[in-house]
């Protein structure tokens, strides 16, 4: 790449903004124009990480965006205000990476593409994307192995949200940090279902083609003092058959550190066998027709353009290359359209028609 381009993390709701930060400032073709949040303690520590000097640091969006002129913004607001900040952010002529996940509705999630510019990219970003063992079942997917997809499972959690911090770093949080978190509130969009289903539908859908669903059906636990779920079972129909994603925090484990049982991660199957990639594994296992007894298959090794999510967006955007796969809209917008099915499934305790 021959332009520098100039980008700014807007809003620290999700951990997640420090990891991403770390990718920009370790990109040789990034430079980190600024941060802001309206609370300043929270941009603190990327602050020290990133030697990020004052005057690059804001508590307005729009001071942020007339005095930094970025090129690109990542966001990263609580699930319900995605809608919110695209909008404020989109009419400055920006590229948009929102961390996942797309938006806490299908409203919110189309208001979004629209909100965005003519020839301006808006990408989700997934983190499971970027995990090899995910890439590998997709290329073995793609590849014809286990035949044509007909459909998966996914197990997806950790032991809570307020457990670690940017870069994985381990916490062990109050009982009065819970209560002010945005992931326990309601109407922030809080809640294991909207924080984790994404992950298995979205991805889901990218090992499925792009294949839509029929119907969805969800039940959710109601923990006694809190408003949102920590644990959910969704069933997908397909014309091809149900699928299954289940969210939960509470995890024995963290399956970064130990994988909890259930483990972590996907199984596909397809008319000719199937594939399973769990998170963080080194490899994959295949059963085919030929091998019905399974094999292991090592993990490919990622290579830039394609090894995180600030990477890639950049090459896409100076490159003119569509967006592919869960970071494209048009993927996660089915994992949208499923989500909320399974939102208005356990709400009304019955089976429901996908959303359009």
């Amino acid at each position: 790449m021959s332009k520098k381009f100039r980008i700014a993390g807007i809003n620290f709701d999700h951990f997640h903004m420090g990891d991403l930060l770390r990718m920009v400032h370790e990109h040789p073709d990034a430079e980190l124009a600024a941060i802001c949040d309206e609370q300043p303690e929270r941009m603190r520590e990327a602050q020290r990480n990133f030697s990020i000097p004052d005057d690059r640091i804001f508590t307005d969006v729009d001071a942020c965006m007339e005095k930094a002129r970025p090129d690109v913004v990542i966001l990263c607001p609580a699930a319900a205000r995605h809608g919110e900040y695209v909008a404020r952010v989109a009419k400055y002529g920006v590229h948009v990476l929102v961390e996942k996940p797309f938006a806490a509705t299908l409203a919110e999630a189309d208001a979004m593409v629209a909100a965005m510019p003519r020839g301006k990219l808006l990408a989700i970003n997934w983190p499971l994307r970027w995990a090899e063992c995910a890439v590998t079942a997709k290329r073995i997917i793609d590849e014809g192995i286990i035949g044509e997809p007909r459909g998966f499972h996914h197990y997806g959690g950790n032991r809570g949200p307020l457990y670690h911090g940017a870069d994985k770093m381990e916490k062990e949080p109050t009982a009065e940090e819970k209560a002010a978190s945005w992931f326990y509130q309601k109407s922030a969009g809080g809640g294991s279902l909207l924080d984790y289903l994404g992950y298995g539908t979205t991805i889901g859908t990218w090992f499925m083609g792009g294949r839509v669903p029929l119907e969805v059906t969800a039940v959710t636990d109601e923990p006694p003092g809190l408003e949102v779920d920590e644990h959910s079972i969704v069933v997908v129909r397909y014309e091809s058959g149900l699928s299954k994603c289940e969210t939960r925090w509470g995890t024995f484990t963290d399956p970064w550190t130990h994988q909890p049982q259930p483990k972590c991660g996907f199984v596909v199957w397809g008319t000719a066998g199937t594939v399973s990639c769990y998170d963080y594994e080194p490899i994959v296992r295949v059963q085919t027709c030929a091998k019905p007894e399974g094999f292991e298959i090592p993990c490919d090794t990622l290579r830039a353009p394609e090894r995180n999510p600030v990477e890639y967006f950049l090459d896409r955007i100076a490159t003119g290359r569509a967006l592919e796969g869960p970071l494209s809209p048009e993927i996660s917008r089915i994992g949208q359209q499923i989500v909320d099915g399974a939102v208005q499934s356990a709400r009304e305790k019955r089976t429901v028609k996908l959303p359009a």
